[in-house]
This record gives C-alpha cells, structure tokens and sequence, in this order.
C-alpha cells in the first residue's frame, strides 16, 4: 500500500497522487525503460564520476564549473493577435530547472539578477532537485532562497527529477503548482489563461485535455510543461504560448552551442529559446541549473523574461 498524506491526497484527489507515487517507486531511479526516452542518464549515477573526471583530464572541468554559476539573464519577446490589449506589455519571468541543491553559487547569481527585475508573474517549470530519488530537504532549502527573491503570482510545475511529494512545501511557499490544471489570470476584466500539466517526459502523467478543459475558445492561453516533447498536443489543443525546460540546451555543448544530445524526442530547433509550431509560439529555456554535473560547456544557463504584446 502506498502511504499517501492526508495533505496530498486532498490536494490532488487518490487516483492523481496515487498514480504519481506509484510510478514513482517503480520507476524513479530507472535507468533504461519508461518514459519517452529509453536511456536516462541522470538516473546512472555511477557515469558521474566518470564525466567529472573526463573533463578534468581535459583541463575543461574549472571552466564548465565557473560557466555553470554564470547565470543570464535573457529577455524574449512574444507577439499574439489572441492577446487581450489590457495584458499588452505584460510580462513572465521564467525560471526551470533549478536542480537548487546542486550548485548553491548558480543559485546565489539567480537571487542577484531577479531581486531587481519588474515582471507580473513568475512561472518555474520543474527540475527542483538534482537527483531523481532519495531526500529531497536539500532542494527545497534551495528554492526557498530563491523564492524569498521572487514577488507577484508564483505557478510552477514538476519535472523529472521531482517527486509529487515536494507539492505541499512548494505550496507552502506560496508557488501555486498546476497539476494537470487551470488558472486564471485578469486584467481591467479581461482574461489570459494559465495552465500546467505534470511531468509528460518521465513519469507521464501529464492530462493536456483536463488541464485545458475550461479555457474558452479563442481566448489566449499559455502552457507550463517541463518539457517542450508535448509540442504536437499542446498546439493541436490550442494553446498560444508553450513555456518548457529539461533540455539544458545540451549543457556541454560543441563549440557553437550545438548540443550533443537534447535528452529529448523532438526536433532540434525546439530544443534551445524561442520556436513555432503550427501557429502555436514555444519557448525552451536552457535552465538556470545543471544536472549530472554542475558543469557547464558552450551553453551558458539562463533565466528568462518573456514580454507579451498584441499583433494586430
């Protein structure tokens, strides 16, 4: 039987946090099989060492370390003739992949840059811890330094490397998790909807339909994913805007930004910044953390701030 607190159960009903914790414990520390990608790297933990040592050997291992405290900050602009005109200008700072107890110095930078930055709502697409399983404390410790920077309307979903046990202290810090959910968003009576889905990369327990159930016709709609793989169902739903992670750009990337692998099923172009598809606008940021190993190698991480305007 799957212990199950009181407080999740409420907050997500038996079946969803039943579900969740299920494949958790089958499949959370898996390294091949399940999901949409048959290897999984960040589950091998013994190649760690390996890559550490790689690079080391290289002479690259102080640089990518350096590299991956070096947070940007990018600005990215999003025209939608769906865009009511009272949410003209209207901005999201974007923030994904933390993993926040893996480098505390790339934490440090995303506290700099964010404390003086203007933005109407935040919005965190998964990945708060480094590992994929075990205690989870740490990372939480992380985030509640780096939301004690953030203001305004919190939304966050979970990624791969998060368990669904983290929701309610996620909660708790005011970040409003959207598990295969819907909120709304107005401005001089006029309405943008947000909506989010659970992990679709690993556990596959995302819902676009139930999360998109309510959102009217015509109307401008955003999605959080963790990872941009749902491009096709999102834009055959409707969806406007597509904001997503977990891909890290690469991380260690060839000179030129060009990524070694994606650890994604979906086409390169989505794999890094802005892209379209089907009339539907996508964002992948590169994350502001590092997973494996906080290195980093031709792709600096990121934080991200999106601003909307109306095309007529």
């Amino acid at each position: 039987m799957i212990d199950i607190s009181p407080r999740l159960d409420e907050r997500l009903g038996r079946i969803h946090a039943r579900q969740r914790l299920g494949v958790e414990e089958d499949h959370e520390a898996q390294v091949f099989g399940q999901g949409l990608n048959f290897f999984h790297l960040e589950n091998w933990y013994s190649i760690h060492a390996v890559i550490r040592n790689g690079l080391r050997l290289t002479g690259l291992y102080g640089r990518g370390r350096r590299n991956a405290a070096n947070v940007q900050l990018r600005v990215n602009n999003i025209t939608s003739a769906s865009l009511p005109r009272s949410f003209e200008g209207f901005r999201i700072l974007h923030l994904s992949d933390l993993h926040a107890d893996m480098s505390r110095s790339a934490m440090d930078r995303v506290i700099e840059l964010v404390s003086d930055l203007d933005y109407d709502i935040c919005v965190l697409t998964g990945d708060f811890r480094a590992k994929t399983f075990g205690p989870f404390d740490a990372a939480l410790d992380g985030v509640g330094r780096v939301r004690a920077s953030l203001k305004g309307p919190l939304y966050g979903v979970l990624g791969n490397h998060d368990t669904v046990r983290m929701v309610p202290a996620l909660e708790d810090m005011g970040i409003r998790m959207l598990m295969n959910e819907l909120d709304v968003i107005e401005r001089s009576g006029e309405r943008i909807y947000l909506a989010g889905i659970d992990d679709a990369h690993f556990f596959r327990v995302d819902n676009i339909e139930k999360a998109a159930a309510d959102v009217p016709t015509d109307a401008f709609s955003i999605l959080l994913s963790h990872t941009p793989e749902i491009y096709r169902q999102a834009a055959h739903t409707g969806f406007d805007l597509l904001l997503a992670g977990h891909t890290h750009g690469g991380q260690i990337c060839l000179p030129g930004g060009l990524p070694i692998t994606l650890d994604s099923k979906l086409p390169r172009a989505m794999g890094v910044g802005a892209w379209i598809y089907h009339g539907m606008t996508g964002y992948t940021s590169v994350g502001a953390g590092s997973s494996v190993v906080a290195v980093r190698l031709n792709c600096l991480p990121e934080i991200t701030l999106h601003h909307l305007a109306r095309r007529d």
